[in-house]
């Protein structure tokens, strides 16, 4: 029996979560090992697993599997979540940078000091209602699809959820003029390793908050 990939990386969201969010769609187990010390991180570094000295890292298949797009694109491809062929996995592709576009606005939001926050808000709520979330309704709306690419679920519905529940986290009423991605979000919620996923007790993690800010810093030693 093949071992279960290892994830290293904080306790936390940050850039691992859509890698453990694309796992657990697929119905793969995994184990992790949280950075707390800085001692762990610079252990990381001598034995050379790190390659361009950060994390996320992933152990995997016999690899140590380091720079999230990387992550993501061999999960996706292995469990056979990045379509059928090079036309589907580009517009996976596209589908996904759209979502890691939006998410990355709102993953800067925990770091920012208090005068910053509000203004970061009101571009996250901003650019998911005018700039992205139309792009997948439209999608889903043409083309009658339960899923972006027809019937079948992709890397691109994974990183999708996760995008609206992260943005649901800051406005809960976000979907209420986009009635085809409200039945996605169900549609998809209701997938078993998904809906597994959600519920409590699960490997996700929860928004970022001040322990694991002071954390990171720790780490990295940064003030």
């Amino acid at each position: 029996m093949a071992e279960k990939p290892k994830l290293y990386y904080f306790n936390g969201r940050g850039r691992m979560e859509s890698i453990r969010w694309l796992l657990a769609a697929a119905g793969v187990e995994f184990e992790e090992e949280f950075l707390e010390t800085r001692e762990q991180y610079e252990n990381l570094l001598k034995d050379g697993f790190l390659l361009f000295q950060q994390v996320p890292m992933v152990e995997i298949d016999g690899m140590r599997l380091v720079q999230t797009r990387a992550i993501l694109s061999y999960i996706a491809a292995k469990h056979n979540l990045y379509g059928k062929n090079l036309k589907e996995r580009a517009l996976i592709d596209m589908y996904v940078e759209g979502t890691t576009e939006l998410m990355g606005i709102i993953r800067v939001h925990y770091r920012l000091p208090p005068e910053e926050k509000e203004k970061n808000l009101t571009l996250t709520i901003e650019r998911a209602t005018k700039r992205y979330f139309p792009v997948y309704e439209k999608v889903l709306k043409d083309n009658g699809q339960h899923f972006l690419l027809g019937n079948q679920l992709t890397w691109a519905d994974i990183q999708l959820i996760e995008a609206i529940l992260m943005v649901e986290e800051k406005d809960p009423t976000i979907l209420s003029l986009f009635p085809f991605l409200q039945a996605f979000k169900a549609r998809v919620g209701a997938v078993p390793t998904i809906k597994k996923f959600l519920e409590p007790g699960s490997q996700r993690k929860p928004p970022h908050d001040e322990t694991l800010l002071e954390t990171t810093k720790r780490v990295f030693n940064r003030k």
